[in-house]
């Protein structure tokens, strides 16, 4: 700080080689550098500093042009500018439906964006595989880098070859701490009205039922030491998950596999079984169409609640973290999905 105030006061200086100095002098140009333990050495450039005016002034005003490359401003404006660069969000992590469906024009400048953008993409749904390739084909709606579905307890991956593949190590990873019969047993009691079979999966059951019955499925769980993850959505829909899954767990594990951290991911999302991923995320971009099971979502830096519905609010949310254009995607009626 020595040498920098005397840089901005316009004083010459002898300085030492060693260390921070040799860099802030190298910078500024406003003195002669020595070793500190030869007394002659800096004795030799004091007086020839002293001895020579012109050379005195020429650091000088070497000294007070160069002052502005430790002016805090630019130092603190380009320290934000690092750190925004180290935690660019990498992955963009949707729902599906009432998302990136429920609006033609959204759902067409969404594709548009998603063409043009280099951020990764992954869908994270409840449906199952078949289900949400149809969804997104019928909507004109691209593929994307990978599919998290089944609530967040299945990750499929390209194979190579023009298909998908189950991610192993994930379903592995779910195994632990999950007995499927257990819960199969505690769950026959109350009779619940289960989903179509093929909503189900070796780490995923689902049931119809109200908030009531969410309610009565955590106990009798709690009640019979079951390890399990219970979400309730769109306030008819009750899924038990293995106790490791969950759309959040399956962002996280597809993002390590590519080195990055779930602060670098966005989620967007519009109901109970987004909560976890909009949670974890370093972003979440919650839709004007939300339903009321995220209302009880902690208010966050990285939580953005926007304006436009479906995919348009996932553009806005974009646009607010400057990855997309910022002109809004007009608002029409949804339509049938």
């Amino acid at each position: 700080l020595t040498l920098i105030e005397a840089a901005a006061a316009g004083v010459p200086v002898v300085a030492t080689r060693n260390g921070g100095p040799a860099e802030i002098v190298a910078t500024l140009g406003h003195g002669p550098l020595v070793d500190p333990r030869d007394d002659g050495g800096i004795a030799e450039a004091i007086g020839a500093l002293l001895a020579n005016p012109a050379r005195h002034a020429a650091l000088a005003a070497a000294g007070r042009r160069g002052i502005g490359a430790y002016c805090w401003s630019t130092y603190a404006t380009a320290s934000v500018a690092l750190y925004r660069a180290v935690a660019a969000p990498r992955l963009l992590a949707c729902d599906i439906d009432h998302m990136l469906t429920g609006c033609a024009d959204g759902a067409a400048a969404f594709a548009a964006w998603r063409a043009a953008s280099p951020l990764g993409f992954v869908v994270a749904t409840g449906r199952d595989m078949g289900a949400a390739r149809a969804i997104l084909r019928r909507w004109g709606l691209p593929d994307p880098d990978a599919w998290i579905v089944d609530v967040g307890t299945r990750i499929m991956l390209a194979d190579g070859a023009g298909g998908w593949r189950e991610c192993p190590d994930y379903a592995r990873r779910l195994d632990a701490g999950w007995d499927r019969a257990a819960m199969v047993r505690a769950l026959e009691p109350l009779a619940l009205t289960p989903q179509p079979a093929e909503t189900a999966g070796p780490h995923k059951l689902s049931f119809f039922g109200d908030a009531a019955d969410a309610a009565a499925v955590r106990r009798a769980l709690a009640d019979a030491g079951v390890a399990a993850r219970v979400i309730f959505s769109h306030g008819r829909l009750i899924d038990v998950l293995a106790p490791a899954g969950g759309k959040a767990a399956a962002i996280a594990a597809y993002a390590a596999r590519h080195g990055w951290s779930s602060v670098r991911c966005i989620a967007a999302g519009d109901s109970g079984n987004d909560a976890d991923m909009l949670d974890a995320c370093g972003h979440g971009i919650v839709v004007g169409n939300a339903g009321d099971e995220l209302a009880g979502l902690a208010p966050r830096a990285g939580l953005h609640r926007v304006r436009q519905h479906h995919a348009a609010g996932i553009l806005e949310g974009l646009a607010r973290l400057g990855l997309a254009d910022p002109a809004p995607v007009p608002v029409v009626a949804p339509m049938a999905e």
